[in-house]
């Protein structure tokens, strides 16, 4: 989806910025399919008492964006290279009850909720590219409205709740459902659902789940608690499967509409779930080998291709990439250090201006190695990261080539 769990690991302040400094190696293990092509900056942001002013600088043409959460995991706003361009820019994150004026210059964007996840990404080309992407991230700054325009304070560290420092799923399975619905009520409070949810709120009112209260499930009948406990374990039973309005096209498994869910329960509570904090399709479509062309699981054992005839690579306005991960989802040790190749190393061209990815364990011959991505031994999947993708992609029209097997 594009967003590891290892920002939500890092971060245990409120309202102010922490920085991912290089990617992860084959070492991490603290988040499933994370991300070898940006670098992250984070914040959980409080905007109920006042906004918080974002400030970016210019990225000198890099490409950037800085995607807004709010409480739902909804992308309200995405400031950045596709919306606002790559020109310094300051924008005021705002809560749903403030009223108020802002300092001319200042773009308001204001958030359905309270409470806002902020996380910014910014292109990295390799390692090597770590400097130029730092400098940009020292320049980022969150400014409550009431310090806007004064000497800057030394930042001071302010706790989240308890438990927050755990990944979503690990919080999620500590609780028992009684505490999950003691949660929800009161996060409900300061962060209400939207209109579109009205049906399902009063349907959760008839066993008193609402914000106005504190929930108590010991006062349920026990035949409703039974009832409760057995939704949970159903619910968590259809979470764990198919992904909810994917297509399948040449083995790849394609979401043409995450970021925003209206409704759509099933499949926000999945990408919570697997890949929280997904980016709009229009920022980043990130599809996912599940077989290869002939239908059969991806095994390293096998070598494969990956083939894009001339005018057909992967249409993006910034950049693309494909990223290997091992059966558990993450990166594999290899030979060459690569866990992702794309248009930002120094591939080989066919004659013909086609490109061929080779996708296997041993390391291939020397004219081969450029555009060699290394496997596991084991079966493996893949990412393909379209990174502010045409409307080509978005529509359909252009999907990924399969992924076929050499032997």
């Amino acid at each position: 989806m594009g967003l590891t769990e290892e920002v939500w690991l890092t971060h245990n302040r409120l309202n102010q910025l922490d920085h991912l400094r290089e990617f992860p190696d084959y070492t991490f293990r603290l988040a499933m399919r994370p991300n070898a092509d940006t670098l992250y900056s984070i914040s959980f942001l409080d905007v109920g008492s006042e906004p918080v002013i974002l400030s970016v600088p210019d990225t000198k043409g890099r490409y950037y964006l800085m995607q807004l959460m709010d409480a739902w995991t909804n992308t309200y706003a995405v400031p950045g290279t596709r919306t606002t361009g790559n020109k310094a820019g300051a924008f005021a994150i705002i809560g749903p009850q403030w009223r108020g004026h802002l300092p001319r210059g200042i773009t308001a964007l204001r958030s359905p909720t309270n409470m806002v996840w902020l996380v910014g990404r910014i292109q990295t080309n390799t390692a090597s590219d770590y400097a130029f992407v730092r400098a940009l991230q020292d320049q980022l700054r969150l400014t409550p409205l009431s310090a806007w325009g004064k000497p800057a304070k030394a930042a001071e560290a302010v706790p989240i709740p308890d438990g927050a420092s755990r990944t979503p799923i690990a919080e999620m399975e500590s609780m028992d459902t009684a505490t999950f619905f003691v949660r929800m009520c009161r996060l409900m409070l300061q962060n209400p659902p939207a209109p579109a949810d009205a049906q399902l709120v009063r349907r959760l009112e008839e066993i008193g789940i609402r914000p106005d209260r504190e929930f108590d499930f010991r006062r349920l009948p026990s035949e409703a608690q039974q009832a409760v406990e057995r939704g949970v374990a159903e619910a968590k039973r259809t979470m764990s499967g198919p992904m909810a309005g994917a297509k399948m096209v040449n083995g790849w498994r394609i979401l043409y509409h995450v970021g925003k869910y209206g409704v759509d329960y099933l499949l926000r509570a999945q990408v919570a779930r697997t890949g929280i904090g997904a980016n709009l399709p229009e920022d980043a479509l990130t599809p996912r080998s599940i077989t290869g062309a002939e239908g059969r699981p991806l095994d390293g054992s096998r070598r494969y291709v990956v083939h894009f005839d001339k005018g057909l690579l992967p249409p993006v306005n910034a950049f693309w990439s494909l990223t290997m991960y091992d059966s558990r989802g993450f990166f594999s040790e290899n030979a060459i250090g690569r866990y992702a190749i794309g248009d930002r190393d120094q591939l080989s061209y066919n004659a013909d201006g086609s490109l061929d990815i080779y996708i296997q364990h041993s390391r291939p011959s020397a004219e081969k190695e450029s555009n060699w991505l290394p496997a596991p031994a084991e079966p493996f999947s893949m990412t393909l990261r379209l990174y502010w993708p045409k409307p080509q992609v978005l529509d359909g029209t252009w999907t990924p080539p399969p992924i076929r097997a050499v032997e």
